[in-house]
């Protein structure tokens, strides 16, 4: 069952989240697979699937996102936004993406779960220009770091963070920085249930002051 699953990754992971939440989230996969059989959102159409491959492959990232303004960049179906905003509502996420499918999904689904803390956008990244930039920039299987980059650099505050989530460690992406951005760190992420590799690239301006 979804349920069972997503509770047991939850513990897996050492994340409390409420009742309504834990039924928002459910409410999200079913959402998901109903508009998937015509807007082709994900791959994975089974509940237990999607539970796992998207719902808990997001959430292992909650640890490391800080409060404030988070936009997910190239968010397709809501991914990790969604699952993010749900569980720390104190966030104001942005939902960008460039598909108008996946965005007209997203809007539907902000309205069904009630999210009042998230903004599905139409924009390319290099073109969206927020009023200011954002406290976290966030994307998900984007193809490679340096594009990414390219596409994301000024969307981030100068005292914020980008977090790229990635497969494999992604050493030689990481080799080809460029000079205005440091690496945090890469963390490796055990998502339950999931047999692969799951790593969390922090990146941030160069010229922000940090705490060691």
């Amino acid at each position: 069952m979804p349920a069972t699953v997503l509770r047991a990754g939850l513990d897996a992971l050492g994340l409390e989240l409420q009742d309504d939440v834990q039924a928002a989230l459910l409410r999200y996969v079913e959402l998901l697979r109903r508009w998937n059989r015509v807007y082709n959102l994900t791959a994975v159409d089974d509940p237990q699937g999607i539970v796992t491959r998207h719902l808990l492959d997001a959430l292992a990232v909650l640890p490391w996102v800080p409060a404030g303004r988070l936009v997910d960049v190239g968010s397709g179906a809501g991914l990790p936004g969604i699952p993010l905003a749900l569980a720390r509502p104190e966030l104001d996420v942005t939902l960008l993406d460039a598909s108008t499918k996946r965005v007209r999904f997203m809007q539907q689904a902000v309205i069904e779960l009630g999210l009042d803390n998230a903004h599905p956008l139409h924009a390319r990244a290099e073109a969206h220009t927020p009023r200011r930039p954002y406290d976290v920039v966030i994307t998900r299987a984007f193809a490679n770091i340096s594009d990414m980059l390219v596409a994301c650099r000024h969307l981030v505050a100068a005292d914020g963070v980008i977090l790229a989530m990635k497969g494999q460690r992604p050493d030689t992406e990481l080799a080809a920085l460029p000079p205005d951005i440091v690496l945090l760190d890469v963390l490796p992420l055990a998502v339950p249930g999931l047999d692969a590799a799951r790593h969390l690239v922090r990146l941030a301006p160069a010229t922000a002051r940090r705490a060691p």
